[in-house]
C-alpha cells in the first residue's frame, strides 16, 4: 500500500476507547442486548450474540450514533 506524501499514518495506543468508535459498539452490546443473562449452553451464547448483533444491524441510526464522535465532524 502507497501512502501519499501527504498524510502521516499515526498507530494507535493499544487501548484507546475514544479513539476506536467500535469499542463503544461492543459496550453498547454488553449494556443493553447482552447484559443481566444466565446462559444454559455454549450454544445459547452464540444464539444471543447472533440475535444481539443482527438486532443492532438491523438499526443502522444506532450505529451511527454509537460510533460518532463529535471532535471528527466536517464544520460547514
Amino acid at each position: 500500500m502507497s501512502v501519499p506524501e501527504n498524510i502521516s499514518l499515526l498507530p494507535l495506543p493499544r487501548y484507546a476507547p475514544e479513539l476506536n468508535p467500535v469499542e463503544n459498539v461492543w459496550e453498547f452490546l454488553r449494556q443493553n442486548l447482552l447484559s443481566h443473562r444466565a446462559w444454559d449452553s455454549y450454544d445459547a451464547i452464540v444464539d444471543a450474540c447472533c440475535h444481539a448483533w443482527s438486532t443492532l444491524m438491523n438499526t443502522p441510526e444506532q450505529i451511527a450514533s454509537i460510533t460518532r464522535r463529535s471532535w471528527a465532524q466536517v464544520k460547514v
